[in-house]
């Protein structure tokens, strides 16, 4: 390696640091036909008084959903809200013209929730974390509607 150039870890980026490595690869990734077309999504389910008691994160890109996070509040599953804020993420999807869907989830949090959903593994992450069986993705296989 040239004298000339280090390398630092760093565990609190600049910003700014960070913008510069994200606009050097979308930039790369331009020149591949693969233009940046992300944008951000969020879903909340949110209470009365306007607290958030749930909600999805993710993004659209190359005509993909990508669900980052997925989370309702403990005393709120199983009624209905999770199914519901994925469809609502879904058909935002496939307005922003969304073809597919993925998502990561670990053996411990949602995995039968987005079988049931029509979502399939594709592959596994042992020990991540150590103690659990893998962190799973899953991606749907179907076209979404």
């Amino acid at each position: 390696m040239d004298k000339e150039y280090s390398i630092v870890l760093t565990a609190s980026p600049d910003p700014a640091d960070v913008q510069v490595i994200r606009e050097g690869l979308d930039a790369y990734n331009a020149t591949q036909g693969a233009p940046v077309d992300w944008v951000p999504l969020m879903i909340s389910v949110r209470h009365q008084q306007g607290q958030i008691v749930g909600g999805l994160t993710g993004g659209t890109y190359w005509g993909w959903l990508f669900i980052g996070r997925l989370w309702i509040k403990e005393h709120l599953r199983g009624q209905n809200y999770g199914s519901r804020v994925l469809g609502e993420a879904e058909q935002a999807a496939v307005r922003r013209g969304c073809h597919h869907s993925y998502v990561d989830t670990q053996d411990f949090q949602a995995l039968p929730f987005y079988e049931k959903h029509g979502y399939v593994v594709y592959g596994e992450l042992k020990d991540m974390p150590i103690g659990h069986g893998s962190e799973t993705w899953g991606v749907s296989l179907t076209v979404l509607k």
